[in-house]
């Protein structure tokens, strides 16, 4: 069988699976033990048919997939792929190139480069900042935070890239009560751990209260980083940057921004203010697969002072062939010396969507979130928890005639996901049980939103 019948088959079955996520059950079709018997099984002697693997292998995979790519699955804010995205990837993997050097891939080198400056001038940073293509979040948190671990530690005489942690001036970091978990995971693999972390209070929404961070730096004088948030993973609300920022630079601390999800808003004239002095933050984090709409894997970090960037990630060896001429080495900005060429659905997505389609998209996602609330709460017995300032949405549902509220709340969210039309995660908001929804998909219709409410309320209903 040729490689051209071969793709022609997996194009097929790929398109039959996109062409029908609108209407797509949006959970699992199929439990643990009937996957296992699917698709388990002894691995075989003989070589098997490319084209049979590939059939056999999506038949018995289908009943387990999750339309997370379509229009109504609202979980853990995950994006579908727009279509020059998924397009694209699939050129990644079969041109098969490796981002890691340009003379592995002048073409994949200059596509990274391309992209990169367009996300830099598209979410507002100087065109000078460093910027990296890795996994996702936490390795952009892990990233940035190493260059930040970098800077600090060189301004009081140490090299930590060469004389590692052991015997090191001690590393304060300060981060706000609401801290996503991807920041202590990148913590714990810079050696910084998360029991040391000081936690600074945060509001009603979970945003970092900037007057306990003062407090919190006032007198010591150590080398600092303070880990903001731009976008509350359950709320949606935005740290007070500017005025951390004014305290990271008063402090001569090193300012990182967790922004997954949120920090898209940059990218929206009408959400701007939101992310009011992300441009004044020394590194940054955020994900492609989140907002903008593309496959993963598609974790972006942004680092002011490129030096550091590359001082924490940059490596040599005697086989390395660097350019002549300025030519970008992907691996020399994170931890990565192979990799996949990531960059491609991302400068596709961004040349298909144009500046005012990432725009439309940020905007659309959070007037859906809006209206999806509205509905909601207009319903006796539901609350809703948070103020809709993106494209999260916490609800809890109360039963008639009173009761417990978080076990009701939770019935709710079940038969939701059992029932079909919509997927909601659950989780616990100020030691409460709440639904969580996050509007982050470009296929997302009016149509889709009403249809979701109606399904939630009926859930509630019949839940009574």
């Amino acid at each position: 069988m040729t490689a051209p019948t071969l793709l022609q088959t997996i194009a097929h079955l790929a398109d039959e699976f996109v062409a029908g996520l609108a209407e797509r059950r949006v959970g699992p079709r199929a439990g643990v033990e009937d996957l296992r018997r699917a698709l388990g099984g002894p691995l075989s002697d003989d070589p098997i048919d490319p084209v049979e693997v590939v059939t056999a292998l999506a038949r018995a995979a289908d009943p387990g997939l999750v339309a997370s790519a379509g229009p109504r699955y609202f979980g853990f804010v995950t994006g579908g792929s727009v279509p020059a995205a998924l397009a694209a990837d699939w050129l990644a993997s079969a041109w098969d190139q490796n981002a890691g050097m340009y003379v592995q891939s002048p073409a994949a080198s200059v596509i990274e480069e391309t992209a990169a400056g367009w996300l830099l001038q598209l979410l507002g940073f100087s065109p000078d900042a460093g910027i990296g293509f890795v996994t996702g979040a936490t390795m952009a948190n892990f990233t940035g935070l190493a260059a930040g671990r970098h800077e600090v530690l060189r301004r009081v005489g140490w090299d930590v890239e060469q004389d590692g942690l052991q015997g090191a001036p001690r590393l304060r970091v300060l981060a706000g009560a609401e801290a996503h978990a991807t920041v202590f995971a990148a913590l714990r693999l810079l050696g910084l751990g998360s029991r040391g972390v000081r936690l600074v209070e945060a509001d009603g929404q979970g945003r970092m209260r900037a007057d306990r961070l003062r407090a919190a730096l006032a007198g010591e004088r150590t080398p600092t980083l303070i880990c903001a948030q731009a976008g509350n993973v359950n709320t949606g609300a935005f740290d007070p940057l500017a005025e951390i920022a004014d305290l990271a630079a008063e402090h001569g601390a090193w300012l990182h921004v967790d922004g997954a999800f949120g920090l898209w808003a940059a990218a929206s004239p009408a959400r701007r203010e939101q992310v009011r002095g992300l441009e004044r933050a020394d590194s940054c984090a955020t994900d492609g697969h989140k907002w903008l709409n593309v496959p993963y894997d598609s974790g972006l970090v942004i680092v002011a002072d490129a030096a550091a960037q590359r001082a924490a990630m940059s490596a040599g060896a005697a086989y390395f062939v660097a350019g002549a001429q300025g030519e970008r080495d992907g691996m020399q900005w994170v931890p990565e010396f192979s990799r996949r060429a990531r960059a491609l659905p991302i400068y596709a997505a961004l040349r298909s969507l144009g500046r005012r389609g990432v725009a439309d998209l940020i905007e659309r996602c959070c007037g859906y979130a809006a209206h999806l609330a509205q509905r909601l709460a207009a319903a006796p017995g539901v609350e809703i928890l948070n103020d809709v300032v993106l494209n999260q949405v916490l609800v809890r549902f109360s039963p008639p005639g009173g009761g417990d509220a978080d076990a009701f709340t939770r019935a709710v969210i079940q038969a939701v996901q059992e029932e079909g039309t919509c997927w909601a995660g659950g989780t616990v908001w100020q030691g409460r049980a709440a639904m969580r929804l996050s509007i982050s998909g470009w296929m997302t219709t009016d149509h889709d939103v009403e249809r979701s409410a109606d399904a939630i309320l009926r859930c509630a209903a019949a839940a009574s």
